[in-house]
């Protein structure tokens, strides 16, 4: 089974997918219903970038070892991709010293089976490029890739499978983290909808400017990479994407292992899927 792992600022997603996609999956493990084909366990953790690669290992063997499977037999390959650099670097260390499996970690010079159109494409962040190859994997192109996480991204795909470029906003935590930092008054509060979008408190005036506005910079965004890509499908993924998507007009599905998703077609596209 493959091990694949996305590491971001904030969160890291674990998946293990089954060699056969079509294999049926294990009833007694916890599922949502939006897990794609072969995904038979998944797991969210924290990201922490001074863990070492002897801890990454114990972690993901104690993960593993939750839902009955031994690490040694289970996994038969791992995937990375990573937007913290200290990470990426014991996470290929791990896989070097714990394990004797392929293993790949999508960076510049991983086939990644899209050609890239960016001025600098080593400049592309790697989770861009995953989701990028999962969104055309399932939806095909033109194609709109929403990832709201610690930063929201927005990335657009062609109808013949290039990665065209993208934007890039502070995501809604950092943007809230700099308004409760910066003005007094203001305090966290738990993201809901309001009673109205004309908020009758603080608290209400936060949760509506949060969630409208920023599924308002998705539509106007999305609506304007419309008008260059023509009509296109929009996919949103990341850990916020389930709070946003339901306030957006533009968004059509919501993917939450659509990174995971892209990360498996690009490791069987540079080791093989047997």
């Amino acid at each position: 089974m493959l091990l694949a792992i996305d590491v971001g600022n904030t969160d890291t997603v674990v998946g293990l997918f089954a060699d056969d996609p079509a294999a049926p999956v294990d009833e007694s493990v916890p599922r949502d219903g939006t897990e794609p084909a072969g995904l038979a366990h998944h797991w969210r953790l924290s990201t922490v970038d001074v863990r070492t690669a002897d801890e990454h290992a114990l972690l993901l063997t104690q993960l593993l070892d939750l839902n009955g499977l031994d690490i040694d037999d289970a996994v038969t390959g791992i995937a990375v991709t990573s937007s913290v650099p200290l990470v990426t670097a014991n996470l290929r260390q791990m896989a070097t010293r714990w394990f004797d499996v392929p293993a790949v970690v999508l960076e510049p010079g991983v086939k990644s089976g899209m050609p890239i159109l960016y001025d600098n494409p080593k400049e592309v962040g790697a989770d861009r490029i995953a989701n990028a190859v999962g969104a055309y994997d399932l939806f095909g192109g033109p194609c709109i890739v929403v990832d709201l996480g610690t930063a929201t991204t927005f990335d657009a795909i062609s109808p013949a499978g290039e990665y065209l470029g993208g934007a890039i906003t502070p995501g809604v935590a950092i943007s809230l983290d700099a308004l409760f930092a910066h003005a007094a008054a203001l305090r966290r509060v738990e993201l809901i909808e309001p009673r109205s979008v004309i908020g009758k408190s603080t608290v209400e005036s936060i949760q509506s400017g949060a969630l409208y506005g920023f599924a308002g910079q998705v539509d106007g965004l999305c609506r304007r990479f419309a008008a260059v890509l023509g009509e296109s499908t929009v996919v949103a993924t990341g850990g916020l994407s389930e709070l946003i998507s339901p306030y957006s007009d533009e968004i059509e599905y919501v993917e939450p292992w659509l990174t995971l998703h892209g990360l498996r077609i690009i490791f069987e596209r540079n080791v093989g899927s047997g």
